[in-house]
């Protein structure tokens, strides 16, 4: 059974507050958790399938349960969550395939929610009433656990999450009932790496300023492509620029020298040194 998940708001910047509780955000994707009459049934906050990609979930409950959570692979050399990793499990569709990383990259399942237990629903019970549930439940093998929070305290936590390098922080109203659409009884704050780019060309058809970085060497590497938080302004005073700057285009895209510098925001850095998720921040007109 299939419940759509709650979705976070964004809060601006870390918070704390007595009405709330605050868990360590994972970089991995969500997962609900399903099993019905002894079936157990994963799926992604999109209803996508994904029960086969993740056999060493698929350990039945005394009992018929939903959770929701977070699906996410470590690193064995380094112990950091390593979102490139879960996504190779997600992508994953052979047999073969999923028996041999299933080994070499497993994964766990970081439970934060429970929203049904022995038939009953329980997403109208206040969440501290849902999460004291959740922690009677003995889970059935190492690939699960339960996230821990902390009350009231979620600046400490958010400055910990920065301390260790990892995604950042969710805030969760003490008494909020589980809804299943974008909620601002739930916030999340994000740790945020940020980092100077050019801006080296442009999508023709949708939007998208093509970045780059200048390597040790004095040589221009493309990082991707920055699709978000670009106001209406920003785009107006880009596109005046420009046009004198062109060097090239071919189909899809427009080149251009690499004289625009902006500061963006970006989740991390991927392993083969591209930027994920990048958000514009602002243009750098420093000529220094």
């Amino acid at each position: 059974m299939f419940i759509s998940p709650m979705l976070l708001e964004t809060a601006h910047s870390p918070f704390s507050h007595s009405n709330y509780i605050f868990e360590p955000k994972i970089d991995g994707h969500r997962l609900i958790f399903s099993q019905q009459g002894g079936k157990i049934k994963l799926y992604t906050r999109h209803e996508t399938d994904c029960t086969r990609q993740y056999p060493e979930l698929l350990h039945p409950f005394g009992d018929d349960i939903i959770f929701d959570g977070e699906v996410a692979c470590t690193d064995p050399e380094t112990g950091a969550i390593d979102f490139e990793m879960v996504m190779n499990r997600f992508q994953a569709k052979k047999p073969d395939k999923i028996r041999q990383i299933t080994v070499t990259q497993p994964v766990t399942y970081v439970v934060f929610d429970i929203l049904s237990y022995k038939g009953q629903d329980l997403r109208k019970l206040p969440l501290m009433k849902r999460k004291e549930i959740l922690s009677s439940i003995s889970m059935p093998n190492k690939h699960f656990g339960i996230i821990p929070f902390i009350e009231a305290e979620g600046e400490t936590l958010f400055s910990q999450m920065e301390a260790q390098e990892l995604e950042g922080m969710v805030g969760k109203r003490m008494n909020s009932v589980y809804e299943s659409r974008r909620s601002p009884s739930w916030q999340k704050v994000i740790n945020w790496t940020y980092a100077e780019v050019f801006i080296t060309g442009y999508r023709k058809d949708e939007f998208g300023w093509l970045t780059s970085v200048v390597t040790e060497s004095g040589r221009l590497r493309p990082t991707g492509i920055i699709e978000l938080g670009v106001p209406p302004k920003a785009k107006q005073a880009f596109y005046g620029v420009s046009k004198s700057i062109v060097t090239g285009e071919d189909k899809n895209f427009v080149y251009l020298e690499p004289r625009i510098r902006a500061k963006v925001k970006t989740r991390n850095w991927t392993k083969n040194g591209m930027l994920r998720s990048p958000a514009f921040v602002e243009f750098n007109l420093s000529t220094g």
